[in-house]
């Protein structure tokens, strides 16, 4: 995942490290990782069997993305280097350039 800096400026400092990580996920990615809708989905009759039947599972998270509207992009969430992240991600965002500015934005408030 490409790493990048909230504070720009620290970039050339020998003793900061990179403090944002900035990736993509697709609408079924993201449908997946919010466990809290998977959980309600999965209470549904016809997904009742989504955590034992890959087939189940696909349709179930089709569903919750057309019915909730799920769109892919691009992400950002804090975190350091080999560690795990601070936050939930935040996006989508159209471009990597978005995302990044996005990030710095939220960092200096």
């Amino acid at each position: 995942m490409p790493q990048a800096y909230s504070n720009p400026d620290r970039e050339d400092d020998a003793y900061a490290l990179p403090d944002i990580e900035i990736f993509q996920m697709t609408a079924i990615e993201i449908a997946e990782y919010r466990e809290e809708n998977v959980w309600e989905f999965s209470k549904r009759h016809e997904f009742r069997l989504c955590h034992m039947s890959g087939k189940v599972r696909e349709k179930m998270l089709d569903a919750m993305v057309e019915e909730l509207g799920i769109e892919g992009g691009w992400f950002y969430w804090y975190c350091f280097p080999g560690c795990l992240p601070d936050s939930e991600p935040v996006g989508p965002f159209k471009s990597h350039a978005k995302a990044l500015k996005a990030a710095r934005d939220d960092a200096a408030e």
